[in-house]
């Protein structure tokens, strides 16, 4: 499928087209935020061990993922795409909490890594290389190969830790991105080069107004506790998310398989957190999402509780009378998140769609692993920059 759409006048990205390599496609977020960048391109090759997800990009886009261990490609392999964009998005779970943080022990990390140590020995290598991973992949040893085989391998980086809440989206999803050219290609903001940053202004383009030194563009060095560093960074006051209520499904969608069982309530209402239609922030919607509760995403109260305030709920300490907390619960008619709810707040295009054999929680589980792919999203927009010739 050719990409070659007409451009953004802000990209200022030349004709060229770029023949891309799509690594861990997933259900198409990345192909999505490539084709919102309205970047002049072909996707040569997408690849992806996983038969469902295979079927939603297949479904999507009317071609197929090479399916099977990205691990066991070859450099003779790679190179008969003869691509100049990699696009990769490698598994997460070395560098979470929930994947034990074993990093380069973990065996999901392997084929990352073995796509790495080919790069440097292309005759024909990748001109330009766009990473995206979960916070915390900044910090680990794989990182570290990454960027020491980059820099060997003649390539210029710029490195965010973005959240949609950037770009007005009521999402909160910070993730990593990785820029690389190799050189003499560079970016429209080489002030960045090599640093890790916490705002999207370097992407902007020439021009616009840049953010001081004193406005913490980059990692400090200092002992904070990182998830304050990282709220205070990546909240921009100035930008005001759009309401929930923009994300949701019709009224005429019957939402009655997605309420929240009174059953659930009883047991686990003390850890939900909620949300309702004109928020402007939710969690994270994770793979888990309907099959477990805390930190796996958010509830919608469909009804507000007039005699209290819907914020004390979101936390309720043992001392607490939480049968009264638990009856205001149940008044607030909770729902889970559809779907299509999840995928409009990653911004896939309202074309996007699953086959009908795709189960409910298949598709929570392959969103949740799923990247951001709206039109202003990090991805999207980084994307843009990285194909800009510099």
């Amino acid at each position: 499928m050719c990409l070659a759409t007409p451009m953004d006048t802000h990209c200022n990205i030349t004709s060229t087209r770029f023949r891309v390599l799509e690594f861990y496609s997933g259900i198409g977020g990345m192909r999505f935020a490539l084709e919102k960048a309205r970047v002049p391109a072909v996707v040569v090759e997408a690849f992806d061990i996983n038969e469902i997800a295979n079927d939603v990009y297949e479904h999507n886009f009317g071609q197929r993922p090479h399916q099977g261990n990205i691990q066991h490609l070859t450099m003779q392999e790679l190179e008969k795409y003869d691509a100049n964009v990699w696009l990769l998005s490698p598994p997460c779970q070395p560098y979470t909490r929930q994947g034990l943080q074993k990093d380069v022990e973990d065996s999901r990390a392997a084929s990352f890594l073995k796509i790495l140590q080919i790069l440097p020995f292309m005759s024909r290598s990748p001109t330009h290389v766009f990473v995206e991973n979960v916070v915390g992949f900044e910090s680990s040893v794989t990182h570290s190969q990454l960027m020491a085989i980059l820099r060997s391998s003649d390539f210029v980086t710029q490195e965010f830790i973005l959240t949609p809440l950037q770009f007005g989206i009521p999402y909160s999803r910070p993730r990593y991105f990785c820029l690389a050219k190799k050189k003499p290609l560079g970016f429209l903001q080489p002030t960045f080069d090599g640093q890790l940053l916490y705002t999207p202004c370097p992407l902007q383009v020439a021009g616009e107004k840049l953010p001081s030194k004193k406005d913490s563009l980059l990692t400090d060095g200092t002992h904070q506790n990182q998830q304050t560093r990282l709220s205070q960074r990546l909240i921009d006051p100035v930008i005001s998310c759009w309401p929930i209520r923009n994300y949701l499904e019709s009224d005429m969608v019957n939402f009655l398989s997605f309420q929240v069982p009174n059953t659930l309530i009883e047991r686990l209402g003390g850890v939900f957190d909620i949300v309702t239609p004109d928020s402007q922030r939710c969690c994270c919607f994770t793979k888990s999402y309907v099959r477990f509760v805390k930190g796996t995403g958010s509830f919608l109260a469909t009804k507000k509780c007039l005699k209290e305030d819907l914020s004390d709920f979101s936390y309720v300490p043992k001392d607490h009378d939480t049968s009264k907390m638990k009856d205001h619960l149940k008044q607030m008619e909770l729902r889970y998140f559809t779907p299509r709810e999840v995928a409009n707040l990653h911004s896939f295009p309202q074309e996007f769609s699953f086959p009908d054999h795709v189960t409910l929680k298949q598709r929570y589980a392959l969103l949740g692993n799923s990247l951001s792919g709206h039109y202003i999203s990090p991805s999207s927009e980084s994307i843009c920059v990285i194909l800009r010739c510099g």
